[in-house]
C-alpha cells in the first residue's frame, strides 16, 4: 500500500513539473518544403526581437556593404521549378518564361535559421550572399529590388520560393536587407523588377557593383501623377523622431512584431541627425488614420499624418 502511495506521488511530482514547461507554437513554413515544424517558445523568447530562431549570423563579415550585387546573365530556368505546387493551402503557378514584371509590395528577409540549407533550386542557402526567394519566378533569374524609402537598391539572384505569406511579395537575403537598411526592422516596402536575361551583360555594366558604391542618402522618388498629370499625394504615418537609432529601431521592433501595417514598410529616415520612425506609403489619408489608431490602442504611441 505504502509502495502505491509513493509511486502515486512520484508521478503528480513529474505531471507537476511537465506543466511548467512553456507551450509550444507553430513556426512558419520552411520555404524549400512548405512543411511546419513545432519550436518551444522559451528558444523563440531568446529571438532578440526576430521571429523565432531566426535572425542575423553571430559571426557576420567586417563590412557586409562591401558584398557585391548579383551579376546578371542568361541562365537555363530548372525545370523542376517551373511546375505548379502548394504551399500553405495555397497554389503558385510558376513562370516558365521570362516576361516583364514589377511589382510593389512588402519585403521580409531570411537569415541564420536557412543558412546552409538547401534551396528550391538545390543550391545552398548564403545569407551573406545576394540572393532571393520568390513565389513564381523563374529559376533562377535575377531581379533589381529598391527600397524607395532611402533610394537604395540591389540586384539579386532569385534561387529559392517563398515568401509564402499573402502581404509579403519577396524574401531576401540578410546582405541585401542589410544594404537596403531594413535587416533590423525585419520587412519593408519595396519596388521589384525582373531583368531581361537577354540583355543581363549590358545591365550589369550600369549598376555599382556594391553597396558602398551608392551614394549615402537619396531622395524619395516621386509619386505616381494621374490622368491630370498632377501629382498624387501620399501619406505616411510618422511614429516619432529619435535622435538616438537604436531608440528608434527598439520602436519599429514593437510595432512590426504586432503586424499593425503589413502592407507598409517601416523606414528609418535621416533629416537633421534625427531618425524619423514612418510607415508607408499609403494611398490616401483615411488608409493612414486607421494605422494611426491602432497605434494608439495597442501600443499607446502617439503618430502623426505626413505627405513627406
Amino acid at each position: 500500500m505504502k509502495k502505491h502511495i509513493v509511486i502515486h506521488l512520484l508521478c503528480l511530482l513529474f505531471l507537476t513539473s511537465c506543466g511548467g514547461t512553456k507551450t509550444i507554437k507553430t513556426a512558419p513554413a520552411n520555404p524549400q518544403t512548405g512543411q511546419q515544424k513545432s519550436i518551444n517558445t522559451s528558444a523563440a523568447s531568446k529571438s532578440g526581437g526576430y521571429y523565432l530562431d531566426d535572425g542575423p549570423g553571430d559571426n557576420p563579415p567586417k563590412d557586409i556593404d562591401s558584398i557585391p550585387n548579383a551579376v546578371p546573365k542568361n541562365e537555363p530556368y530548372l525545370e523542376r521549378t517551373t511546375k505548379p505546387y502548394k504551399a500553405l493551402g495555397a497554389t503558385y503557378t510558376p513562370m516558365t518564361a521570362w516576361q516583364p514584371y514589377k511589382e510593389r509590395g512588402v519585403a521580409s528577409w531570411y537569415g541564420k535559421r536557412y543558412h546552409g540549407r538547401k534551396t528550391a533550386s538545390g543550391e545552398v542557402y548564403d545569407m551573406y550572399s545576394m540572393s532571393a526567394a520568390h513565389t513564381t519566378l523563374p529559376l533562377p533569374s535575377y531581379v533589381k529590388v529598391t527600397n524607395p524609402a532611402n533610394g537604395r537598391f540591389v540586384i539579386v539572384r532569385v534561387n529559392d520560393r517563398g515568401p509564402f505569406k499573402s502581404s509579403r511579395i519577396i524574401d531576401l537575403s540578410y546582405a541585401a536587407a542589410y544594404q537596403l537598411r531594413f535587416a533590423s526592422i525585419g520587412s519593408t516596402l519595396v519596388e521589384i523588377e525582373a531583368i531581361d536575361p537577354n540583355h543581363a551583360a549590358s545591365y550589369s555594366q550600369t549598376i555599382p557593383t556594391k553597396a558602398a558604391d551608392l551614394p549615402k542618402m537619396q531622395s524619395i522618388p516621386t509619386a505616381p501623377t494621374n490622368n491630370n498629370n498632377t501629382t498624387a499625394p501620399q501619406y505616411f504615418v510618422q511614429v516619432g523622431a529619435f535622435k538616438n537609432e537604436v531608440n528608434a529601431q527598439a520602436v519599429a521592433k514593437r510595432v512590426q512584431s504586432l503586424d499593425i501595417a503589413p502592407n507598409a514598410g517601416i523606414n528609418t529616415v535621416y533629416n537633421d541627425n534625427l531618425h524619423r520612425l514612418r510607415l508607408g506609403p499609403y494611398e490616401n489619408k483615411s488608409e493612414a488614420e486607421k494605422i494611426v489608431s491602432e497605434l494608439r490602442k495597442l501600443l499607446n504611441l502617439r503618430a502623426i499624418i505626413t505627405n513627406q
